[in-house]
């Protein structure tokens, strides 16, 4: 049987560019056209869906605990918060956590993170910001509608290393396209600068 191939939105070039693995070299772009966003959510949301309702196989321990809780943790049923937490007040920098940008009108998981610091993880410069502003305005654009929210699950590791594991198997799992480490899945359409 030979291989498949996942089709891209992405020209030839801005593909290299892609495979770099640095949005640096993408060429900022035009917006990508109605058709071509939808298709982009729906081959994103086709995936997702399948993920949600496959069952789980999960290998029991002699000790009754999960032995990888990546495939415990539902990324939907968390509570949800505004993009914008990183502009509150908080009394402490927070707690290690898992976290996930989520479209909730369209159902879309669109980045997973971890961070030791709950509360400031989004102080500062960080590319999914400018990747939501771009999806943002993409939706805005053609008078479509988002609902771009945060979760957080709160029982991640201290330990960096067994969290990033566990954030690692979560952009595996979902193919969360803002993750660079899905990009060539999704390709990058909303990497580039507003326009």
């Amino acid at each position: 049987m030979g291989t498949r191939k996942q089709t891209s939105l992405l020209s030839d070039e801005a593909q290299r560019a892609v495979n770099q693995s640095q949005y640096q070299n993408l060429q900022a772009h035009t917006y990508l056209g109605q058709h071509e966003l939808t298709a982009w959510k729906h081959k994103v949301s086709t995936f997702q869906t399948a993920v949600k309702t496959s069952p789980i196989m999960e290998q029991a321990s002699l000790f009754g605990v999960a032995l990888d809780p990546s495939e415990s943790i539902d990324p939907f049923t968390l509570p949800q918060q505004n993009t914008e937490f990183w502009r509150w007040q908080f009394s402490d920098v927070g707690v290690a956590a898992l976290y996930f940008v989520i479209d909730y009108q369209s159902e879309l998981l669109l980045y997973v993170g971890e961070t030791v610091k709950s509360n400031q993880r989004w102080k500062g410069e960080h590319d999914c910001k400018r990747y939501l502003m771009n999806y943002r305005q993409a939706h805005y654009h053609y008078n479509l509608e988002s609902q771009l929210g945060i979760a957080f699950w709160r029982h991640a590791p201290a330990e960096r290393r067994p969290r990033q594991a566990i954030e690692s198997a979560l952009i595996y799992k979902w193919r969360a396209p803002f993750n660079k480490e899905n990009w060539k899945f999704w390709g990058t359409p909303f990497i580039g600068e507003v326009r």
